[in-house]
């Protein structure tokens, strides 16, 4: 399918690996111009290059933390008026109720719902004046079914969610369209790690760890960022000016709801 944004250009955060990297690759195999951020320089650029070689688009990097004020300000001055945003930033750590301050939240609000409310405050004037944008924020399969022991995580990103519920229908009518990603477990760094605690709590092999997981989802499997950013790159299309302010479940079933 064509996706019809040959030729745009993109901001993606957190893009050197995982998720992030998922999009950018899909966003360039269609045509995409990209700007792409991450904390680590050598690995951001490694990958940026493996784009370019692969899919013949121009590829901008900045190395910068995305959250801060600072770093935020060199992304959105390289970025300037960009066709789409894809929001992204690692989730807070996990813990119980009684484990968190006020400082914690802060520092996930910041994060997780703060900082992409700055992207979007800032870029989308340029979309609506072009009269076309697309934003698409990665956020977590916890807005629709909490995790009990990701309580920061669950609050920020529904924060976020709520604030990408008023403001897409907002923009849509200027051409900008606004929705939110929401990866349950995927291949990546993230399940290394959460199946590398379950190893070490239940004294058992990485693969009975992720055949306890696989149990749980109903395709079998984890995700792949390959069909992660795919999705992505749909809902950056011309083909997705009729969906706006919505919440993509990726999951593979997981989670057992009707919407």
């Amino acid at each position: 399918m064509d996706l019809g944004i040959r030729g745009k250009r993109a901001l993606v955060c957190a893009s050197s690996k995982g998720l992030g990297r998922g999009c950018a690759e899909a966003l360039a195999e269609a045509g995409v111009d990209l700007v792409m951020n991450a904390r680590g320089a050598e690995a951001l650029e490694e990958t940026a290059q493996a784009i370019r070689d692969r899919w013949e688009v121009d590829v901008t990097t900045v190395a910068a933390d995305i959250v801060s004020e600072d770093g935020r300000a060199r992304v959105l001055q390289e970025a300037g008026g960009v066709d789409i945003l894809v929001t992204n930033a690692g989730g807070p750590p996990p813990g119980m109720w009684s484990d968190w301050g006020r400082e914690d939240f802060v520092k996930a609000l910041d994060a997780n719902m703060l900082t992409p409310i700055a992207l979007m405050t800032a870029l989308m004037p340029k979309m609506i004046d072009k009269g076309w944008g697309r934003v698409v924020n990665i956020t977590s399969v916890s807005v629709k079914a909490p995790v009990g022991v990701l309580g920061l995580s669950n609050s920020a990103r529904t924060g976020l969610t709520g604030y990408v519920a008023g403001t897409s229908r907002q923009v849509a009518p200027k051409g900008v369209i606004v929705n939110n990603l929401l990866p349950g477990i995927h291949a990546t760094d993230r399940a290394d790690s959460l199946d590398g605690a379950v190893v070490k709590a239940k004294g058992i092999s990485l693969e009975e760890a992720r055949a306890e997981r696989f149990a749980t989802i109903p395709a079998g499997r984890y995700g792949t960022p390959e069909e992660f950013g795919q999705m992505c790159a749909f809902m950056c299309s011309q083909h997705a000016g009729f969906m706006v302010g919505q919440n993509v479940l990726l999951d593979g079933g997981a989670s057992n709801m009707t919407m």
